[in-house]
């Protein structure tokens, strides 16, 4: 056998070898994707979690921000990468929402049909706060003042289609309020325009706009969860207001489409044993929210629960979403 038939052998023997095992992952580092820019919440989260995995693996994870088209660029990208657990996604809310916006075919969108779930990673409400040159100082202030004005107030959010601007329009759909949108590229211009009285009041994060809030500079109207927030335990709830109000934009991991089950267990057990440390909970503190483990199967359910409550109130007040195919 000469030389190139060597070669052109050992070339066909490559191409058809098994992948490799779960029990060899990781063997070399992993690209984990935030398809949004550096520095929000998805980010922050992405560089905890990477953090964690290699300490715990010894090997790379590597994050890479791929913004655009509110999420749906970067979530795009895993979607059509190898499944081989060396290509993740740290997505959200909004990012998930952009790719249903897109998504063929009839029938409720699933997200085991495009991604792999592997595990949440946190799951923070936002806080609603005002301009402080508002005459309100609660939430149901608001509501009142807002009815007042037949031009209606405005709010501003971190894009079209994030969860910041979902919270607002669930909202005004709840209590009948006329709102004007403002969309901003990330959060921080958007508390810019707040802070400047550009703009009427935000569903922001918590940790974001809370040094305004003790500043005075901002009020801290309503918390969008079910019960208040251990971080903010005198804000009081929005649906003491606006009963049945919730929205909190959550943050997870997910793979390509058809990982193994093994390397998404494998991934999901590291998290989930890193999120018992008081370390981890410290690093989630700062995004002002607390662990919710949950195994990849339950994690899909509440991807497909959650992009079905906010796809109907989409439709129901003809939002156009970016992301489209």
């Amino acid at each position: 056998m000469n030389f190139i038939r060597i070669i052109a052998v050992a070339l066909s023997i490559g191409a058809i070898a098994p992948p490799a095992r779960a029990a060899d992952y990781p063997d070399h580092a992993i690209k984990m994707i935030v398809p949004f820019a550096a520095g929000g919440g998805t980010d922050v989260l992405a560089r905890i979690i990477a953090q964690n995995l290699n300490s715990k693996w010894g090997q790379p994870v590597v994050v890479e921000n791929q913004p655009g088209a509110s999420g749906a660029i970067g979530t795009r990208a895993v979607m059509k990468a190898a499944p081989d657990g060396y290509t993740l996604l740290m997505a959200s809310t909004g990012a998930l929402m952009a790719v249903s916006a897109g998504a063929e075919g009839a029938g409720p969108f699933d997200v085991n049909k495009v991604l792999t779930p592997i595990v949440i990673g946190a799951a923070p409400p936002y806080l609603l706060v005002a301009s402080p040159t508002l005459p309100v100082k609660t939430t149901a202030e608001l509501i009142s003042y807002a009815k007042e004005k037949p031009e209606g107030l405005s709010f501003g959010s971190s894009g079209v289609g994030a969860a910041s601007h979902l919270s607002g329009v669930l909202f005004g759909s709840e209590t009948g309020i006329k709102l004007l949108h403002v969309p901003y590229r990330g959060t921080g211009p958007g508390v810019t325009d707040l802070l400047g009285g550009r703009i009427d009041f935000m569903f922001a994060p918590g940790p974001v706009v809370q040094q305004f809030v003790q500043s005075g500079q901002l009020r801290a109207l309503g918390v969008t969860d079910t019960q208040r927030s251990r971080f903010y335990p005198d804000v009081p709830v929005v649906a003491d207001a606006v009963p049945g109000y919730e929205s909190v934009g959550w943050f997870g991991l997910l793979a390509p489409p058809n990982t193994p089950p093994e390397i998404v267990k494998k991934i999901n057990d590291a998290i989930v044993a890193a999120m018992q440390t008081q370390e981890f909970r410290d690093h989630l503190a700062t995004l002002g929210a607390e662990p919710k483990p949950q195994t990849p199967e339950e994690f899909g359910r509440y991807i497909n629960a959650d992009v079905a409550k906010w796809s109907k109130l989409v439709k129901d007040n003809n939002v156009q979403l970016p992301g489209g195919k």
